[in-house]
């Protein structure tokens, strides 16, 4: 079969609830794809430049940090857990309904940072309850949690697209540097076009045509509205609204109950590793762990360097999503707006299929395998269309593959350090908390770098991060190798002290029988 029966049989059980945290991810897709194409639009909206507009970015990613950082208070009870869920779900659907709303930066990046607050307790609820009721079976269904990112992500640029306006408001300036112009000289030897973006704030102009992207914002808000109702309806169905009597037992002590057999099953070990990864739940709690003590450098720098890699590439799908809509609509690509609106949702239906084909590749490749692969293709994809500047044939192209390339990544890397560790440590604390800040991060670094030096260093950047991503990965297989050393030679020392402990057992075992003889 393509899957295990046992793991069939598992989601059967536990398919509400399955399905219902799947959903809620589909809001945090839908609210995390908006900003790439309507961010032209918001800009006129609130007559500002695009390194202002850049910190709404920052605002939503920031704020998804801290609420990462802090859901992981509501995980203690089924009953927060849910309400929790609900409460962000509801939350997302009044912003999408307030955005247009917003007439100025400020009103904005408050709104979004307010969305970013649900956004990260939605991420670490869903994926705590999953991990909780699948446990050592969990990796299969955490894949299908974030391809439903990648649909929410894909249906918002959908949403949006017919709304955008087709001229915008901005006036672009003749103005490039230097450096700019001997590079892309350099790669291809043809005239340059200007491309730079104002630094005034962009008036509506007299024949710019009025926006109606907020019909967009309302659409979403209503699309959004069925997932609140069905974290409400498992809430009433496992009776743990208030006003509903609680005769049943809770849905997270019947998972613990079907989970006691799966333990016993696969022995004492399973426990004992899940509690010396103590950081699981959040980073805060990761960094007080005692059990860090004693252990070697290798250790600390497989945490180092596996953050650092989806630092770099966590933040080039954040800036690609940002800023490829902003790229191609102004000089030399030059696309129609309604055109370069497709740019987003092809970059994230090819994360959603990415992710869903990486779910049979887990079981053939080992994830390191599948991580040089997509690393590589990174570089190339990102490189071609740096070369390719003027195409829009292959933005097309190299936007879908850079999307298939980067779709597995996280989970790859997770997978890979999670089992160089042996499940201790906090791998997964310290890599989620990296692949956001490289999103936070990277979009207001290559926002502003873009706004002084114009949009063909989008790619630029991109092309550097990748290759430091690269590289960084690459210093992660170092330490893996000097880590397996260090396992190999503390078992063989274990190995060594423990013989000379059964020898001596052993022999006090045959004394005794001597002894009782001698005595009768």
């Amino acid at each position: 079969m393509f899957l295990d029966e046992r793991i069939v049989t598992l989601f059967k059980r536990n398919a509400h609830h399955t399905l219902t945290y799947w959903s809620v991810f589909f809001s945090f897709g839908l609210c995390i794809a908006f900003l790439g194409p309507t961010i032209l639009d918001l800009q006129c909206q609130t007559n500002s430049t695009l390194s202002q507009i850049t910190w709404v970015f920052f605002a939503q990613q920031f704020c998804l940090l801290i609420g990462s950082s802090v859901g992981g208070v509501f995980k203690r009870t089924l009953f927060r857990a849910l309400a929790a869920l609900f409460i962000s779900a509801l939350v997302i659907s009044v912003i999408f309904a307030i955005i247009p709303l917003c007439n100025n930066v400020l009103l904005l990046a408050i709104a979004m940072a307010v969305s970013g607050l649900a956004m990260g307790v939605i991420d670490t609820i869903a994926n705590i309850q999953l991990v909780t009721i699948y446990q050592k079976d969990s990796a299969v269904f955490l894949q299908a949690l974030h391809f439903f990112i990648g649909f929410g992500a894909l249906v918002s640029p959908l949403i949006a697209d017919p709304f955008l306006s087709e001229t915008g408001c901005g006036n672009h300036t003749a103005n490039e540097t230097e450096m700019i112009h001997h590079f892309r000289n350099m790669l291809r030897n043809s005239p340059t076009a200007e491309h730079n973006i104002t630094q005034l704030p962009l008036p509506h102009e007299g024949g710019s045509e009025e926006s109606i992207v907020h019909y967009a914002f309302w659409i979403m808000a209503l699309i959004n509205l069925p997932v609140p109702m069905a974290v409400l309806f498992l809430m009433y169905r496992e009776q743990l609204i208030p006003c509903c009597p609680n005769s049943n037992p809770r849905l997270l002590d019947k998972d613990e109950l079907a989970m006691e057999n799966q333990q016993e099953a696969e022995g004492p070990g399973v426990e004992q590793s899940e509690h010396e990864a103590g950081g699981h739940g959040d980073i805060f709690s990761c960094c007080r762990n005692d059990n860090l003590r004693g252990l070697p450098v290798s250790f600390f720098m497989i945490h180092i360097l596996g953050g650092l890699v989806l630092f770099m590439t966590d933040g080039i799908v954040g800036t690609y999503a940002g800023f490829v809509y902003t790229y191609a609509v102004t000089p030399p690509m030059s696309l129609p707006h309604k055109t370069a609106g497709y740019l987003a949702s092809i970059f994230w239906a090819a994360i959603t299929a990415g992710r869903l084909l990486s779910i049979p590749l887990s079981y053939r490749f080992q994830p390191v395998k599948l991580l040089i692969f997509n690393l590589a293709g990174a570089i190339v994809t990102v490189l071609m269309l740096l070369i390719f500047y003027k195409s829009s044939t292959f933005l097309f192209v190299g936007t879908c593959l850079c999307g298939l390339f980067l779709s597995s990544i996280f989970p790859c890397m997770l997978a890979y350090t999670e089992d160089i560790l042996d499940y201790q440590g906090c791998a997964t604390s310290v890599l989620v908390t990296s692949a956001g800040m490289g999103e936070m991060v990277m979009q207001v670094l290559v926002g502003s770098i873009i706004q002084t030096e114009g949009s063909y260093s989008f790619l630029l950047c991109g092309v550097i991060t990748a290759c430091m991503g690269f590289i960084l990965f690459i210093g992660l297989l170092l330490f893996h190798r000097m880590h397996r050393n260090y396992l190999t030679g503390t078992s063989k020392k274990s190995a060594i002290v423990e013989e000379p402990t059964a020898i001596e057992q052993n022999g006090s075992a045959k004394t005794e029988p001597t002894e009782e003889k001698e005595s009768s």
